[in-house]
């Protein structure tokens, strides 16, 4: 069994339950999981990889619990620059039918690779749209070839344009079909084992897209098979009046009509639930994915994060679809979390360390894991360090820890995954960046060009 030592860390944050922050000490990993913290003198001598973290604040990976790899593909295009989430999508839909299973691949490694410079090593991603012969395994294989940890959500649409929703009918499949694919994607590719780098979720994409009763036996499915649940909630105004006009009801009881509340469910955004809603929320263990980037790019309004955690509802952080943030920063997107709740409650209303705690340990919890988010014996070494000799870190050394998302830390020197070492002084040692870059460029420019944009 491969074993790790990463030395002399001169900050490690531990985020236990003691929300331990250490200084000067050694981790010690073998076969991807933690099994010694201590000074470097106490630990084994030698191991099969060794990582100096000498002038570097380490932390657990962050955990990103909402994404759209694929819309990385259409960064500000210039008709959806400016409008609101249903405007927003009607301008993208035609191009997404453009998507081939490359596009799916390469659009999914570039994202995570993206993810992967701010500090993220583990992260779902929402994938709802398979036009032609793509399908989720496509993405599923670019992330293992990568070696993050992942939760792929095996997204559907059901009800396009002609039946009164949102999307075209070109990029709607039957739902005899989702729930066959669905099936599948689980027995061939879900892995239930604690460390398990993949897992398969089911996420109807929202209450305007898909049938009640796709809802309904998603919700089945998922609870059969002990997986988890996922989908757009209460995101905007037009989300709340959608529901009202169409079910005569909020999405907060759309969403209980269906079982969609639970330990094992999340919601993204639910940027327009009231206090009652996200009361039950917390009741039911149902988590959040807040994405606040998104929720300011679109116009959706202010998420009140305060407000849940004090209610003790769970949640996490999303960047979102890089068509609606134009970006995949995790480490950034906790500082925007951050600094909302200062705007809508006081300076004095989230901590940098609570917005770390969101994006590491809350994450975690969203998504229903308690062998990621924290560095202790026992959880997997997946971490991330940054340098604290560069200019990012000019005169935080009081406080290199809340520099993090007071600052601007820039991208990672090093990053880990199970053990693995996926980023080593800031460069990848799993792929061919200049490459992917490339094929990413050229299917963009493909993908626009076969819709006249």
């Amino acid at each position: 069994m491969a074993t790790m030592l990463l030395s002399n860390c001169d900050t490690l944050v531990t985020m236990n339950d003691a929300r331990d922050e250490l200084c000067d000490v050694s981790i010690y990993a073998d076969n991807g999981v933690i099994t010694q913290i201590g000074p470097r003198d106490t630990l084994p001598a030698s191991a099969d990889s060794v990582i100096d973290l000498s002038q570097h604040v380490v932390i657990p990976g962050l955990i990103n619990t909402h994404h759209h790899l694929y819309q990385n593909l259409t960064r500000v295009i210039p008709e959806a620059q400016n409008a609101a989430l249903f405007g927003w999508l009607r301008s993208l839909y035609p191009i997404w039918a453009g998507l081939t299973p490359e596009a799916i691949r390469v659009s999914t490694q570039l994202g995570l690779v993206e993810l992967l410079r701010s500090g993220c090593t583990t992260s779902s991603d929402h994938h709802y749209i398979f036009p032609g012969d793509c399908k989720l395994d496509h993405q599923i294989e670019a992330a293992l070839e990568l070696g993050v940890r992942f939760h792929a959500m095996r997204g559907s649409m059901s009800i396009g344009e002609s039946q009164g929703g949102l999307p075209p009918d070109a990029v709607v499949e039957t739902e005899k079909a989702i729930l066959a694919d669905s099936q599948r994607l689980i027995e061939q590719w879900h892995d239930p084992a604690r460390y398990a780098l993949l897992r398969i979720g089911l996420a109807p994409c929202s209450p305007f897209s898909v049938t009640k009763d796709l809802m309904c036996e998603s919700t089945n499915m998922a609870r059969e098979y002990g997986v988890r649940l996922h989908t757009h909630l209460a995101e905007n105004v037009e989300d709340i009046n959608f529901c009202r006009e169409t079910f005569g009801m909020t999405p907060l009881q759309y969403a209980e009509s269906c079982g969609w509340l639970g330990e094992d469910v999340w919601h993204a955004h639910c940027v327009q639930l009231d206090t009652n809603e996200s009361a039950a929320f917390a009741h039911t263990g149902t988590g959040i994915a807040h994405c606040p980037c998104s929720n300011m790019r679109l116009g959706s309004g202010i998420a009140p994060v305060r407000r849940w955690l004090d209610q003790g509802v769970r949640v996490g952080l999303g960047v979102d679809g890089s068509a609606s943030n134009d970006g995949a920063d995790l480490i950034g997107e906790a500082r925007q979390a951050m600094l909302l709740q200062r705007v809508r409650t006081g300076a004095d209303a989230f901590s940098a360390r609570e917005a770390l705690e969101l994006a590491t340990r809350g994450g975690a919890s969203v998504l229903g894991r308690d062998d990621i988010g924290r560095l202790e014996i026992g959880s997997a070494c997946d971490l991330v360090a940054w340098r604290t000799d560069t200019i990012a870190f000019a005169g935080f050394q009081s406080d290199p820890v809340a520099a993090l998302v007071l600052g601007n830390p820039g991208a990672v020197s090093h990053a880990v995954v199970q053990g693995q070492h996926l980023i080593d002084e800031g460069e990848f040692t799993q792929l061919d960046l200049r490459a992917l870059l490339s094929s990413h460029a050229r299917i963009a420019k493909d993908l626009l060009e076969g819709t006249g944009v």
